[in-house]
């Protein structure tokens, strides 16, 4: 069990430990509890590892059924070297013969019956599991010495610490934080829980001040791409319901 807070490094810890593992001929199995999640591991995996032959795979809802089956193909033949997905992976057709490392981010946020699935995964398997808020079970086995804990307690040198404040809604506050970050050419992610009911007002002062910007859509073919936009840096603004903002972060240099 490795526990940190966010951008502490817990990602870096897992992507050393599947190179180590599929160096050494072993395939690895990175379990993400979202769709979102799922691809931003695929992207840096793939970054990372580009000089290296090593193939990485991704089994989520973003991938076609026709590249499914061939990503089940190379994974069941030991073609695929490290298989990143979401609950995908835990299917009765996802075979991994020389798995020899299962890597389970976010562990709180899965379910009774996945962890029946993954209990039996687990037997014949090392398992590294990442989270920042450890459900109590595990984190009793960790504290009585039946799994092992690491904590990073030190954050990266260059991460600058994150700014939290929790306000009544004010127009006019909301205004000052966006056109503040939009001056340092950041970027803003807003969650909001009714894009469609947000006022026309609203969405006009957006238009006026942000060159690139646009509203989220939860519908399964429309979620790739603006997720590829907005995390290369392409949109500036995005305007998104509650369910994307859900294990989001950034694809790419989000400043």
């Amino acid at each position: 069990l490795v526990c940190g807070d966010v951008g502490f490094g817990k990602t870096e810890v897992a992507l050393r430990a599947a190179f180590r593992a599929a160096s050494e001929g072993r395939q690895v199995a990175l379990l993400c509890p979202t769709t979102v999640l799922a691809e931003q591991h695929y992207q840096t995996f793939r970054s990372r590892l580009s000089g290296f032959a090593l193939n990485v795979g991704l089994l989520s809802r973003f991938v076609s059924s026709a590249k499914q089956k061939e990503v089940l193909k190379a994974a069941a033949s030991g073609q695929i070297d490290i298989l990143i997905g979401t609950h995908r992976l835990l299917s009765d057709d996802v075979v991994l013969p020389n798995l020899g490392l299962l890597i389970l981010d976010e562990e709180q946020r899965f379910g009774v019956r996945h962890k029946e699935k993954l209990k039996k995964i687990k037997k014949n398997v090392d398992a590294l599991t990442l989270t920042a808020t450890p459900i109590p079970r595990t984190l009793q086995l960790s504290m009585s010495g039946v799994r092992e804990l690491s904590v990073i307690e030190t954050a990266p040198p260059e991460r600058k610490p994150v700014s939290t404040a929790l306000l009544e809604r004010d127009k006019a506050t909301l205004r000052q934080v966006i056109e503040r970050e939009l001056a340092r050419e950041g970027q803003v992610f807003w969650g909001h829980n009714r894009v469609q009911g947000s006022s026309s007002s609203s969405r006009n002062w957006l238009r006026m001040r942000v060159s690139a910007w646009r509203m989220g859509s939860c519908r399964k073919r429309s979620l790739k791409k603006p997720c590829t936009h907005f995390g290369m840096a392409s949109w500036t603004f995005w305007f998104v319901p509650p369910l994307l903002s859900r294990g989001w972060t950034s694809l790419g240099p989000i400043r």
